[in-house]
């Protein structure tokens, strides 16, 4: 064997977060077989838990949980990282050699059903379907066929260092004029206001994005033809960023910054907001600048209030077998059951996506995300979303370092990025 190893609407959904130690699962989730599946499934899992040994801990725990529920099906978890994802699995797609299952995101999953990567899980879930929030099991849904089992949902929204704007007299900011506002005075204390990701290994729905929405533009037409982010809501939103740069409302490289809490400019308390903030990367701040100087709020609000929350898909791909597609839906099924979402959403600070797992946390922390999810946005599922991304990211990076203005950066993604949905 190999090495071992949503947005969710808030009126219906009422998850909790877990901001907890790391664990791995106990015993074995319900729904068990008798074993008379047979077969071999590869998984690629992606750092749902962000704690590197805990999550290699974690998931070769749950490889053996699972074979010894199954002792038929061998079952070989292998982690990944983010970089590069998208061009790994679809070279992996592309040579029919890879995982049976993956874990992807709703735009991913449309970009991939386009180049028919991807097999309908209907039947994994069959029995269980009805306990899964409906908004989960929607963004996963293309022409009335499931296409990813929900194993988790993601929820970001704002983080605050509160020290630095208690000692400089400032309430905590929760819009963009406020924001503005505050820039200045602590850019004199050598504090940048808020926290911006430049690098293209983040995600634009983590980054620029949710900016756009706040501005009330969109990604995409709603037809999903034409490219909208060169609005004049989209210009907007980058001139926002571009303004607080200039006034060092920003950090000095927000352009390129790297994804991480260890080591960035607000684990060195020198930013005061973090926009998107997971709860796992809550746990973190705390870790670095003290429980009591951190502070979870409402997404930020421009002209709307928005953020970005989806969830996590296993989605099975056309690199699966006839001969292995029972085993392939056993492992959907153990791993998005009721036992199990509660041993991963406990590890991985993350929300369940089914109705009958209830977790735990901070009553404050708890509200907080639970607002998020009333304004998240699930992304703007297109089969060109991140090669969209990937044309766009350069740009922003170029409006930031003060070679583009917004709106001649915005322009010329455009351009590029409209070729790239026209062909496909």
């Amino acid at each position: 064997m190999t090495h071992r190893i949503a947005r969710a609407t808030a009126l219906t959904a009422v998850a909790a977060l877990a901001l907890t130690a790391c664990s791995s699962p106990s015993s074995a989730p319900e729904g068990a077989s008798d074993g008379e599946v047979k077969g071999e499934v590869t998984l690629w899992m992606y750092p749902v838990i962000r704690d590197e040994a805990a999550s290699k801990d974690f998931w070769e725990q749950t490889e053996a949980d699972f074979e010894k529920a199954h002792p038929d099906v061998d079952l070989n978890i292998e982690l990944q990282t983010f970089d590069k994802r998208d061009e790994q699995i679809s070279a992996a797609l592309a040579a029919n050699s890879g995982p049976d299952i993956v874990l992807i995101t709703p735009d991913q999953a449309a970009t991939y059903l386009n180049v028919g990567g991807l097999q309908p899980v209907d039947e994994a879930i069959a029995e269980d379907r009805d306990v899964f929030f409906p908004a989960t099991l929607q963004a996963a849904t293309f022409e009335d066929e499931l296409y990813g089992v929900p194993l988790f949902q993601n929820v970001f929204t704002t983080a605050y260092n509160k020290a630095v704007f208690d000692d400089a007299g400032i309430e905590l900011p929760t819009t963009w004029d406020e924001i503005r506002e505050a820039a200045p005075v602590l850019a004199d204390e050598g504090v940048a206001v808020m926290d911006y990701l430049g690098t293209p290994e983040q995600t634009l729905n983590l980054s620029f994005y949710p900016f756009l929405w706040q501005a009330g533009g969109r990604v995409f037409s709603k037809d999903g033809t034409k490219v909208a982010f060169d609005s004049d809501e989209g210009v907007e939103a980058l001139q926002f960023l571009v303004d607080l740069q200039e006034e060092g409302g920003l950090p000095k490289d927000a352009a390129t910054q790297a994804v991480g809490i260890e080591g960035s400019p607000l684990a060195a308390g020198t930013v005061g907001i973090r926009p998107t903030t997971s709860p796992a990367e809550l746990a973190q701040m705390r870790a670095a600048l003290g429980e009591d100087a951190v502070v979870v709020g409402a997404p930020l609000e421009g002209e709307e209030q928005a953020t970005y929350g989806n969830p996590g898909l296993l989605s099975l791909t056309s690199i699966n077998k006839q001969e292995n597609r029972a085993a392939a839906y056993e492992v959907l099924s153990f791993l998005t059951s009721k036992d199990f979402q509660t041993e991963l959403n406990t590890a991985a600070g993350n929300f369940p996506t089914r109705t009958d797992v209830a977790i735990g946390g901070d009553e404050a922390d708890r509200d907080a995300y639970e607002a998020a999810l009333a304004v998240a946005n699930p992304g703007e599922p297109n089969p060109s979303a991140r090669q969209v991304m990937a044309v766009l990211a350069p740009y922003i990076q170029s409006a930031l370092r003060g070679d583009l203005t917004p709106k001649e950066a915005l322009d010329k993604a455009a351009a590029e990025a409209q070729d790239v949905l026209d062909r496909s």
